[in-house]
């Protein structure tokens, strides 16, 4: 297959002016309308002659039923690529985000609900996003509350809004006394630590330590060692995926049916698929993948706009999932422009 640079001036600009009428449109282009809309110098049977070649080299697709051609993904990813514009947010989008993600700061789970949400409606797409991975998260404070004589109750309070909770068993004979002065121990040791962190060095952080409250407080920090994977690990629960409303999509012409409707909203249900293959994306930026581009077949009819986002050691992805016809040029400023918002939010 050619590659865009073995395209010539004119089969660009056919491919660009085929691919904003689709877009724009959603029905296939024909070169009487290409040749009016576009100005390109060159007569309407130049153009269909073009266009030809354009399919023949895999770019444009002639519907049985139309006259016109459609873009293929490989056209789509010149567009994008070698052709595009970029159009930055406009001051009405903006304000529009900004209004929507007021009042969210440091609460990971709500700033992503609503970046999503937000974004489904700015683009009509389907806001996506991906939470950052939680062992990174750093423990701002933990308590300790003795709920019974054989079993104490670990508050992780960390940072960006996250909670944590998890029982730990203890030995009957633990003194009460002992649990105030352990907790303080931790707290000065651990505080402002990832939790990553905390697991790999707790035995070294706690070895020099006097617990303050005789052998009860130095068992019970013991019992925290020995089991420290266990209390501080969160890193096999999944990310979450967050997604805003698939109604967006529902005006769409490629889910006018109800089949294609359902199947959509079938595939919104496994978060699992949209987990992997979002969480891929945490590095790089932005990131668009068209069509059957995707690894997962069932992604083949749809494009992932995605922009990583990255406070300290966190790190995750916002975005958007739509048909391939999308406004390329402006989505991925949205997207871009987000995942900068996310960040201010985060930090």
């Amino acid at each position: 297959m050619p590659t865009p640079d073995q395209l010539t001036e004119r089969e660009l600009r056919v491919l660009e002016a085929v691919v904003q009428t689709y877009i724009e449109t959603a029905e296939p282009a024909g070169s009487q309308t290409i040749a009016r809309r576009f100005g390109l110098g060159v007569s309407p049977a130049t153009i269909r002659n073009t266009m030809s070649d354009l399919e023949d080299k895999g770019y444009l697709f002639h519907p049985h039923t139309s006259a016109g051609r459609i873009p293929t993904d490989r056209a789509y990813r010149v567009y994008v690529d070698a052709i595009m514009r970029l159009s930055p947010p406009s001051d009405e989008a903006r304000t529009a985000l900004r209004a929507h993600l007021a009042g969210t700061r440091n609460v990971v789970a709500e700033v992503l609900r609503r970046a999503a949400q937000v974004l489904g409606v700015l683009t009509q797409e389907l806001g996506v996003a991906v939470a950052p991975a939680l062992d990174a998260l750093v423990l701002e404070r933990l308590d300790l509350v003795q709920v019974t004589s054989e079993r104490l109750l670990l508050v992780l309070n960390l940072r960006s809004g996250v909670v944590r909770t998890i029982f730990v068993e203890v030995p009957a004979a633990l003194p009460p006394e002992a649990v105030p002065g352990v907790m303080r121990i931790l707290n000065q040791r651990l505080a402002g630590l990832p939790l990553r962190d905390i697991k790999a060095s707790l035995p070294e952080r706690l070895r020099d330590v006097d617990a303050g409250s005789g052998e009860g407080g130095r068992e019970l920090l013991n019992i925290f060692i020995a089991e420290r994977e266990e209390l501080f690990e969160i890193a096999h629960e999944p990310q979450p995926v967050v997604l805003g409303s698939a109604e967006m999509l529902a005006d769409q012409p490629e889910f006018s049916s109800q089949t294609r409707m359902r199947e959509l909203i079938r595939l919104t249900e496994r978060r699992d698929l949209l987990q992997q293959a979002l969480a891929e994306r945490r590095h790089g930026g932005v990131s668009v993948t068209i069509g059957a581009e995707n690894p997962d077949a069932r992604l083949t009819d749809f494009t992932l706009v995605t922009s990583s986002y990255e406070v300290g050691d966190l790190r995750g992805v916002i975005g958007v999932m739509g048909p391939t016809r999308m406004p390329y040029d402006k989505i991925i400023g949205l997207v871009e422009h987000t995942s900068r918002l996310v960040e201010g939010l985060l930090e």
